[in-house]
C-alpha cells in the first residue's frame, strides 16, 4: 500500500475538521508523517482554502502507545505560552475528542526552512556553533525568567512549593524506573539513593521547565539562528535548574567534546544563561539537578527498552535508546557518582 493510500482517511478527516473550524471549503496536500518522535505522531499538510490560500501545519496525535506519558493539552499550552517570547510554533487549535480524528490532536503552524540536527552527528552546528548557542541558551534564559502562574500553561499544572520541585519529580521518575525496569540497574539505584538522602535547596524561583531543551529539539537556519524550539510534552512548572542540567547532560554534548549541545563551552552556557534569566547556579542545586537528569534519561531508555520487547522489536529508535543511550546515561551516572565521593573525601 502506498503512503498516500495509508494517509488518505487521515487527509479526509483532516479536511472534513478544518473546513467545520474555519466555516469554509478545506483540502489538505501533501499529508506525510514525519518519522521519529516519541510520544505523538508527527504530520506535515498544506491545508489550502477555497479561495487558494495556503497554510503549513503540523498535526500531532496522539498515538496508540508512547514512550513518554504525557498530556498534549500541556505541550498546546506551552506554544500558547511563549508563541511571541521565544521562537515556537504557532498554535492552531487543540482537539480534545477522538471523534474527528480516531485520537486526540493538535495543529500547529508549520516552521519551514529549518533543519533539526541529530543529538548524535558529530558537529551538526559547524561553523556557528557558537553564535547558535548564544541564541539557545539565551531563549532558555527566557523562559526560565518568564512568570509560569501568569501564562496558560499554569492551568495544566498546581504549582508546587519551591522546597518540592525536586521531590515532585525524583517520585515521577523513580515510579517510572521501577514500574518499566526489565533487569536490575545497580548504577541508577546508587543515584536514586544519593538524590533522596541529599535533597538540594529550594528553587530560587518557579519556572515553566521545558522538559527537554536540548541538541535535536529545535530547528535552526544553518546560519547561528534558532527558528523553533519543538517538543513541550514534558514541560512543568518547576526549578529553572532543572531545564539548565538537562540542556548541559554530556549525551548531548555530541561526543562529549565539553560544549554544551554541542554548542558553547558550559561555563559560557551558563553565563549566557544566568544573564538572560537573572538567576544564579547554586553549586550544590545544580549538581544535584544534573545527577537527577541522568536517572531521569535511564529513566525514558527504561520505557523505551519495554516499550521495543513489548511491541516486537519493530521500532528501531526504542531499540537504539534501550541499548546505547542507556548504557552511556549509565557511565555517565557512574563518573558523577565517583566525582561526588572524590570531593567529599577531600572536602
Amino acid at each position: 500500500m502506498s503512503a498516500g493510500a495509508m494517509t488518505a482517511p487521515l487527509a479526509e478527516g483532516l479536511a472534513a475538521y478544518l473546513s467545520g473550524l474555519w466555516n469554509g471549503p478545506t483540502t489538505i496536500e501533501g499529508l506525510s508523517r514525519i518519522p521519529g518522535g516519541a510520544s505523538r505522531e508527527t504530520y506535515t499538510f498544506d491545508a489550502v482554502a477555497a479561495d487558494g490560500r495556503r497554510r503549513g501545519l503540523i498535526l500531532r496525535r496522539d498515538p496508540t502507545s508512547s514512550l513518554i506519558d504525557t498530556d498534549r493539552r500541556t505541550e498546546f499550552l506551552a506554544y500558547q505560552s511563549f508563541h511571541g517570547h521565544v521562537p515556537v510554533p504557532e498554535p492552531v487549535v487543540l482537539e480534545m475528542s477522538s471523534e474527528p480524528l480516531e485520537r486526540p490532536f493538535f495543529i500547529m503552524g508549520r516552521v519551514d526552512g529549518g533543519a533539526a540536527s541529530s543529538p548524535f552527528a558529530p558537529d551538526p552546528y559547524a561553523p556557528h556553533a557558537e553564535m547558535l548557542g548564544r541564541e539557545l541558551f539565551s531563549i532558555l534564559g527566557r523562559i526560565a525568567a518568564a512568570d509560569p502562574l501568569a501564562l496558560p500553561i499554569a492551568d495544566a499544572f498546581e504549582a508546587p512549593a519551591p522546597q518540592e520541585c525536586w521531590r515532585r519529580e525524583l517520585d515521577y521518575w523513580e515510579a517510572v524506573i521501577l514500574r518499566d525496569e526489565r533487569h536490575p540497574q545497580p548504577i541508577v539505584r546508587a543515584a536514586l539513593r544519593r538524590l533522596r538522602a541529599n535533597p538540594p535547596p529550594p528553587a530560587q524561583k518557579l519556572s515553566v521547565v521545558h522538559g527537554d531543551f536540548r541538541s535535536g529539539n529545535f530547528l535552526h537556519d544553518g546560519q547561528g539562528h534558532v527558528l523553533a524550539v519543538l517538543d513541550w510534552e514534558m514541560a512543568h512548572i518547576g526549578d529553572p535548574l532543572e531545564d539548565l542540567a538537562w540542556c548541559l547532560d554530556p549525551l548531548w554534548s555530541h561526543f562529549e567534546d565539553g560544549r554544551a549541545a554541542a554548542t558553547l563551552p558550559v561555563d559560557e552556557a551558563i553565563g549566557v544563561w544566568k544573564a538572560e534569566s537573572g538567576l544564579e547556579v547554586d553549586p550544590k542545586a545544580f549538581a544535584w539537578w544534573r545527577l537527577f537528569n541522568s536517572v531521569k534519561g535511564q529513566g525514558i531508555w527504561t520505557t523505551s527498552g519495554k516499550t521495543f520487547v513489548e511491541g516486537g522489536g519493530l521500532d528501531l529508535v526504542l531499540g537504539f535508546s534501550a541499548v546505547y543511550t542507556a548504557r552511556r546515561h549509565d557511565q555517565i551516572l557512574a563518573d558523577q557518582l565517583e566525582r561526588l565521593v572524590a570531593e567529599e573525601a577531600w572536602a
